[in-house]
C-alpha cells in the first residue's frame, strides 16, 4: 500500500511498472541495464479514487494520460533502477495528492465606486488630450 493522504491509499497491484534502457547517464552501464521506469496507472478503473478525485487527476494528467485513461510516469534521471522508482513513486504521488485538493471557488467581485470614478476621470483626460492635437478645420 502506498499512503497519498491519510484518507487515501493506493495498492501497489493498481499500477504496472515496466523498466527499460535510459537514454540518461551512466556510462557503458547504460547499454546493458534497464534503469529506466515507466509507470501505468489506470485512473478511470480505479478502485481507490473517488469519483471528483479520479476528474480532478484526468485534468491534471494532461498529455501524460492515453485515451484509455491510463496515467504513464517515465523516470530516468538517476543511474539505478531503484532510484527511478521512487522518483516515479513519488511524481504519482504528488500528481494524485494535488487531485485531492479542492480548488477554490473563484468569488466574482464589482470594481468599487472609486476605481469607476478614476476610470472615467482618465478617459476623459486622455479625450480632452486628443481633442487639443486636432488642429482648427477652418485654417483656410
Amino acid at each position: 500500500m502506498i499512503i497519498v493522504t491519510p484518507t487515501l491509499s493506493i495498492d501497489v497491484s493498481e499500477f504496472q511498472e515496466t523498466f527499460f534502457r535510459s537514454s540518461g547517464p551512466g556510462g557503458q552501464n547504460v547499454n546493458k541495464v534497464a534503469t529506466a521506469v515507466e509507470i501505468r496507472f489506470d485512473v478511470r478503473h480505479s478502485p481507490s479514487l473517488s469519483n471528483t478525485v479520479r476528474d480532478r487527476l484526468i485534468r491534471l494528467a494532461g498529455r501524460r494520460l492515453t485515451s484509455d485513461g491510463v496515467l504513464i510516469i517515465e523516470a530516468q534521471r538517476f543511474r539505478t533502477q531503484d532510484q527511478n522508482r521512487q522518483e516515479a513513486r513519488q511524481r504519482l504521488i504528488a500528481l494524485i495528492r494535488q487531485a485531492t485538493v479542492a480548488p477554490k471557488r473563484r468569488r466574482p467581485t464589482r470594481p468599487t465606486l472609486a476605481s469607476k470614478h478614476r476610470r472615467m476621470d482618465s478617459k476623459r483626460k486622455r479625450g480632452t488630450i486628443k481633442k487639443l492635437r486636432r488642429g482648427s478645420m477652418d485654417s483656410d
